[in-house]
This record gives structure tokens, C-alpha cells and sequence, in this order.
């Protein structure tokens, strides 16, 4: 086994109150800031556009596909085209049109879990100083 060696200009004296600073730490805290998903302990609003940017995007480009899709479709069954035209148009029309949808239902279920998480958050944080008002009397 390996043991990790500060250099010695990392060692401090283990009775000074710095030395506590110095010495990394891997709390929950740390743990927690380190990953990808927000904070519990930044309470930081966000505005409305920052909360549904995702969902609204995806369902942006969910719709255009699925629009882009349908124009396909129409035109495949509309215009008389050569045969090999007209069986890539029936083909891709409606591969774009099922891509659009489901990317669309995608961001329209994304919407209520994002209502669903902030309620949980909100009733999360209550607790949270509510059981810090009951402990610090």
C-alpha cells in the first residue's frame, strides 16, 4: 500500500487551528458540490427561463421535426415523382415525422417531473429550517 506524502510545505503542526483547513475533506458538502447536480445548500432563485429552458428547446426542435416530417409525407403522396424518389420520400417522411413526435413527448413530460422536483425542493427547504428553528432553542 501506498501512503500519499505532503510536501513539507503542506505540513502544519495537527494542534493549529489551520491545519483543519489545509487537510482536504471529503464531506457530503464537498461530495455534493463535485457533482453535476445542483447544490441542496444553494438556495439561489432561478428565473422561469432558466427552470424550462431544456424542455422548451427540446420541444422546439421536436416540433420542427415533426412539422419538417409531415411536409414530407404530403409532398411523398402529393407530387408525381420518379419511383426511387417517391420510395425515399415515403420512407424518411415518416421516419422524421415519429422522430419529432417523440422528441416533442419527450418535452412535454420533462415539464411536470421540473414542476414535480420544485415542489419537493420547496417543501424540502421548509423542513429543513423548520427542524433548524425546533433544534436551536
Amino acid at each position: 500500500m501506498t501512503m500519499e506524502v505532503l510536501p513539507k510545505a503542506l505540513e502544519v503542526d495537527e494542534k493549529s487551528p489551520e491545519s483543519k483547513d489545509l487537510l482536504p475533506s471529503q464531506t457530503a458538502s464537498s461530495l455534493c458540490i463535485s457533482s453535476r447536480s445542483e447544490s441542496v445548500w444553494t438556495t439561489t432563485p432561478r428565473s422561469n427561463w432558466e427552470i424550462y429552458r431544456k424542455p422548451i428547446i427540446i420541444m422546439s426542435v421536436g416540433s420542427a421535426t415533426l412539422l419538417f416530417g409531415v411536409a414530407i409525407t404530403c409532398l411523398a403522396y402529393i407530387l408525381k415523382l420518379n419511383d426511387n424518389t417517391t420510395a425515399a420520400l415515403r420512407m424518411i417522411g415518416p421516419a422524421f415525422l415519429s422522430l419529432g413526435l417523440m422528441t416533442l413527448v419527450c418535452g412535454l413530460v420533462w415539464v411536470p417531473i421540473i414542476k414535480k422536483k420544485q415542489k419537493q425542493r420547496q417543501k424540502s427547504s421548509f423542513f429543513q429550517s423548520l427542524k433548524f428553528l425546533i433544534l436551536n432553542r
